[in-house]
This record gives C-alpha cells, sequence and structure tokens, in this order.
C-alpha cells in the first residue's frame, strides 16, 4: 500500500514538473495556451499583465487560486482521495512555475506548439494513469457528468473553445491556431498513455470473488456483475466480475486487484456508451 501511494506522488510531482516546462519553455513566451484550467490562468495573467499592467499575479499563481474552489467541490462530489493527489499535482505545477526561468529555445510559434503539446501532454498522460488529475477543468467535468450522465469529453471541449476564443481576441487570429493545433497534439499524447475513453469495461476472473468485491466497493461506487466462470486448462470453478469504471478509476481497480489477488486476470476494453442506470455517487 505505501509503494504504490509513494510511487503514486512521485508519478503526480514529476508530471508537475513536466507541464511546468511545457509552459515556461515553450507556451508562455509563445502566447500559445495550454488546455483546461492551465489555458484559464494563462488568459488572466495575459489580461491583468498587458491590459491592467499588474505583473506580480503571475500564471502560476493564477492557477493555484483558480483550483482551490474547484477543490472543495471535488472534495465532496468526485472523492477525497482523488481531489488531494490532484490538488498535489496543481500545487507542485505552481510551485515549479515561480522556480523555472521563463525561456525560449525558438521563436517559431509552431515548433512551440507542438513541442509544448508533446510535453504536456506528457505530463497530464502520466498523470492521470496513476489515478489523479491536474485538477481544474477535469474536477468540474466530472461534476457535471455524474449530474446529467454527459461525456466529460463534451464540457473540457466547451472549457478549451472558450480559451482558442480569447487566445484569438488577445493576440493574433494566428494564435488561436496555433493554441487549437497544441491542444490536438496534446490530446493525442494523452490518448497513447492513457486512455481516450471516459468509460471501460473491466472483466476480472478470480477465485477470490467476496474479498474482491468487497475491496472494489470500499474504493470504487460500481454495481458488479459476477457471472460463474470455468478454467478450460486447469478445469478451475471462479468467477468472473464485470463493473463498469471511468477512466479515473482505473488506476485503484488496478490497485486493487494486485493487492487481493495478483494470480486475477483482467480484461479491460473501450465502452462507447452505456444504456440505463450507471451510477454516478462519489
Amino acid at each position: 500500500m505505501f509503494i504504490f501511494e509513494a510511487k503514486r506522488i512521485i508519478i503526480v510531482i514529476v508530471g508537475a514538473l513536466i507541464n511546468a516546462c511545457a509552459l515556461n519553455f515553450f507556451f508562455i513566451r509563445a502566447d500559445v495556451y495550454a488546455s483546461g484550467f492551465t489555458g484559464m490562468a494563462q488568459l488572466l495573467s495575459t489580461i491583468f499583465s498587458d491590459f491592467l499592467n499588474i505583473d506580480f499575479i503571475s500564471t502560476g499563481i493564477w492557477l493555484l487560486l483558480l483550483n482551490i474552489p474547484v477543490a472543495i467541490l471535488g472534495w465532496y462530489k468526485v472523492g477525497r482521495h482523488f481531489t488531494i493527489y490532484s490538488f498535489l499535482s496543481v500545487a507542485t505545477t505552481t510551485i515549479f512555475l515561480e522556480l523555472i526561468p521563463i525561456y525560449s529555445f525558438s521563436n517559431d510559434i509552431m515548433l512551440n506548439a507542438v513541442f509544448g503539446g508533446v510535453l504536456g501532454g506528457f505530463g497530464v498522460g502520466i498523470t492521470l494513469k496513476w489515478g489523479a488529475s491536474t485538477g481544474g477543468s477535469d474536477i468540474v467535468a466530472m461534476v457535471l457528468s455524474r449530474m446529467k450522465d454527459r461525456p466529460i469529453g463534451s464540457y473540457l471541449m466547451l472549457v478549451n473553445g472558450f480559451i482558442i476564443l480569447f487566445a484569438g481576441i488577445l493576440n493574433e487570429p494566428e494564435n488561436a491556431l496555433y493554441t487549437l493545433l497544441a491542444l490536438y497534439v496534446s490530446t493525442r499524447v494523452i490518448d497513447a498513455i492513457h486512455t481516450r475513453h471516459e468509460k471501460v469495461t473491466a472483466m476480472i476472473v478470480t477465485k477470490k470473488t467476496d474479498e474482491l468485491q468487497q475491496a472494489i466497493h470500499t474504493k470504487v461506487v460500481r454495481g458488479i456483475t459476477i457471472l460463474p466462470a470455468r478454467g478450460a486448462y486447469s478445469k478451475e470453478d471462479k468467477s468472473m466480475l464485470v463493473l463498469v469504471i471511468t477512466r479515473y478509476e482505473l488506476y485503484d481497480l488496478e490497485r486493487i486487484i494486485t493487492e487481493v489477488d495478483p494470480e486475477a486476470f483482467t480484461n479491460v476494453v473501450q465502452t462507447a456508451g452505456v444504456f440505463g442506470f450507471f451510477r454516478k455517487d462519489a
């Protein structure tokens, strides 16, 4: 248990460092904006610096301020464990943004958009893969998705559309296009590392049916269907647990299975859609 949590903390911090490097080395100087609340923090920093001559509130500070009310919302609506790691990601990203100097490797805005997108996508991807998020829009989208049971991606698209629009208004129209390019690149990298699907179906074949079912329900509030199964080679009687979860719960499920029954066979498949009752409680 301790080893798992220690690894997760290290991954979250590394992801935050990578995200900070993407911003300070590629995005900020080129006026290209990241996705979600990070991009909103960049927009606020640009507005206050260029139009109001207020320079003492940096992008990192804005990112932290935007995420404080969201963290409170996530604490009660999404889950305390998930929110703690997400806020850890935000806090360490803010620290790294303040410590790492803003530097430009190239004046080519396209290179900045592409490499910033790759680096930022990698940082977000490994954070998601280990059961946390970079906070902000992810938490808001999860809350809205549970209220309406609609795909999280549609809410994230609205936030990113807002960022792209204002990127063009505050700077040149081409900045909006390069921001769109950066968002596309980062999304593709995230998809390659993690999973782009909002929901996945896990089929777990195990001999420790009751123990595994109880362990899953203490951590993941999802319905489970238990089916009888039999090994074709071993002829042993087993059970297959079938449950649909969100991508954010995948890491916790993997950890639970490893702790309770390391010999369990698990198949995780893409879920295109869910009809009927899908439990949305946190």
